[in-house]
């Protein structure tokens, strides 16, 4: 299985960059992942700029991957609960799970029409450079969880 997480925008400020790569390299030691920034769009009229957004990232995804999209209308799970989904995808046989992080507007109609699930990372609203990180950690710690491993409870 492989994971990827798209992301709308770069990441402007260095320090979550290498927070991110840090994890990525983590991650890497127990499944491939991989990152697709798909940059940001300029566009004044907000519902335009979410479908083109929505189209750039609809051309990143192969019909077979099994999409969830990091939503705030999306399901909460612990630390745990989140490791158990991410081993079922697992026991699901899935090629590639990917994850998406919207641009700052949310995602178009047909991004969510094309989405298997949707997760919240937590009922309060993190920037889009922040959001990186924790999930990264969260997908790290699942690893963890999942393995036995001490970082869980370090």
């Amino acid at each position: 299985m492989k994971i990827t997480l798209i992301l709308v925008g770069k990441t402007a400020v260095k320090e979550v960059k290498a927070i991110c790569d840090d994890y990525a390299k983590r991650i890497n030691r127990y499944v491939k992942f991989e990152e697709i920034v798909i940059d940001s769009i300029k566009i004044d009229d907000i519902p335009k700029l979410k479908l083109k957004e929505g189209e750039l990232i609809l051309k990143k995804i192969a019909p077979t991957d099994h999409v969830i999209l990091l939503d705030d209308k999306g399901k909460e799970y612990t630390s745990e609960q989140f490791a158990a989904q991410i081993e079922g995808y697992f026991n699901q046989s899935y090629k590639n799970v990917c994850f998406i992080v919207g641009g700052a507007y949310g995602f178009s109609p047909d991004v969510y029409a094309r989405a298997n699930g949707k997760l919240s990372l937590s009922k309060m609203t993190f920037s889009h450079q922040i959001i990186r990180a924790i999930f990264a950690e969260q997908l790290y710690r699942a690893f963890t969880i999942i393995n036995n491993e001490p970082y869980h409870h370090a």
